[in-house]
């Protein structure tokens, strides 16, 4: 379907602003990066730096495939969505180019981090040492949301057979 058959059940283009907004409050998607066959999806916590790039911390393991695809990850994807209900929902996709930022630079990145989402897991201090941060930089951004009931449709009242 085209972006206008889909404006007629309410579905509409994300602005700019609302994208930054959105990827500012959300701190979870899931990185897709190009491997043999198939692309190599996984979900992943995530800083945004309110313009142009996304901040991802990997707890290191020898020889990860996390880790060795995205040192080749020049045509990566990135998908951050919410979905509350059926008619209420919003997902913003990512291109870019994943690349690791040298540890002389973390400190600056506070701020960027600051809306990942951790699991309890990965604020243990054992796992603290194996950490790399990659940054993710954003190539280009669309953004899709609906945000009520279509146009024309009438839920099926409580006690009615559908």
């Amino acid at each position: 379907m085209t972006l206008h058959e889909l404006e007629g059940f309410g579905v509409s283009r994300m602005a700019d602003g609302e994208m930054r907004d959105f990827l500012t409050n959300r701190g979870v998607g899931v990185l897709g990066l190009p491997a043999d066959g198939e692309p190599y999806m996984l979900p992943m916590s995530f800083g945004f730096d309110g313009e142009d790039c996304l901040y991802f911390t990997f707890v290191a393991t020898d020889g990860s495939r996390k880790e060795r695809l995205s040192e080749r990850g020049d045509d990566a994807a990135f998908l951050v969505f919410d979905a509350p209900s059926r008619f209420m929902w919003e997902s913003v996709l990512l291109s870019g180019a994943v690349s690791p930022v040298p540890e002389s630079e973390w400190d600056d990145l506070g701020d960027a981090l600051g809306n990942a989402w951790r699991p309890k897991l990965f604020e243990q201090n054992d796992l603290a040492a194996d950490v790399t941060v990659y940054r993710f930089r954003i190539a280009d951004r669309v953004g899709y949301k609906q945000n009520g009931l279509p146009p024309g449709f009438e839920p099926a009242q409580s006690g009615e057979s559908t």
